[in-house]
């Protein structure tokens, strides 16, 4: 367990190493502006003389305080990571520019964006900013994560248009934002609803662990075909962003648990209320 916790560490700080440097080397000395909080620390950054990594600490606190509330702790705590490691490499990166081309900058921009955000959604963390937003709105709300988060960023867009009165940097910067999403889609699907199905002799152990998620748990009796034995299955649906958790949950209550997990199409009901 401890060398999976550190590997994840490892990972999540080699992603906020890919953000640093697609924010300094690509997307920064363009006036280029990446997705979520990031992107709104660019834009007041550009405009006032304050540091941008400072703006990017400062902007995430809020949003990790509320999250260590709403979201799982171990999501929080690995957010918390890239956050400081991301404000801490982008000090130590240089502001460079690798190209000139605006365009080119914007793709290769939003490709290490979105290569360092992918690994902190995958190990079960997140980049911070609009994704911790994103996902406790949509714990009240049944739509798509991926739909609150271009509302947010369209705003950020919007808002540069304006101020900086230049399109081309506002297109630019789209192009970086959808190509940093289509990436994190690449390595992470943010928002797939699947149902788990756990088969196990440890229910108590498993419940006590599961309920702190915030997710119902239907508890079945069943009894196997072949040996008789009468054992409980656990069912709950979850997202994508609290998969590595439940699975961490399980192998660490019950690593001999039958576990089947299963895509869902669609879920009617309370899914997102707690």
């Amino acid at each position: 367990m401890k060398l999976r916790l550190f590997g994840s560490y490892l990972a999540v700080i080699f992603g906020s190493a890919m953000i640093a440097c697609g924010f300094n080397l690509f997307l920064i000395p363009h006036r280029l502006l990446s997705g979520g909080v990031s992107g709104l620390a660019m834009l007041v950054g550009y405009f006032t003389p304050f540091n941008i990594s400072l703006l990017y600490l400062l902007f995430n606190v809020p949003l990790l305080a509320a999250g260590w509330f709403q979201l799982g702790r171990r999501f929080i705590i690995l957010s918390i990571l890239s956050v400081g490691a991301t404000t801490w490499l982008m000090t130590l990166v240089p502001v460079h520019q690798v190209s000139s081309d605006m365009l080119l900058a914007s793709v290769f921009g939003g490709v290490l964006v979105g290569v360092g955000a992918g690994v902190s959604f995958r190990v079960g963390g997140s980049s911070g900013g609009f994704d911790i937003l994103g996902s406790i709105i949509t714990r009240y709300r049944d739509f798509p994560i991926g739909n609150v988060l271009v509302g947010l960023n369209g705003l950020v867009i919007l808002a540069a248009a304006y101020f900086d009165n230049n399109w081309n940097l506002a297109l630019a910067s789209m192009v970086s934002i959808y190509v940093s999403g289509k990436v994190v889609d690449l390595i992470h699907v943010s928002h797939i609803k699947v149902t788990v199905y756990i088969v196990t002799t440890r229910t108590d152990e498993l419940l006590q662990q599961l309920l702190g998620l915030q997710r119902g748990v239907t508890k079945i009796k069943t009894e196997g075909a072949y040996s008789h034995v009468e054992r409980d299955m656990l069912m709950t649906v979850t997202t994508r962003y609290e998969l590595a958790e439940l699975k961490r949950i399980i192998k660490t209550s019950d690593p001999q648990a039958f576990v089947n997990i299963v895509e869902t199409v669609g879920v009617m009901g309370s899914f997102r209320k707690r």
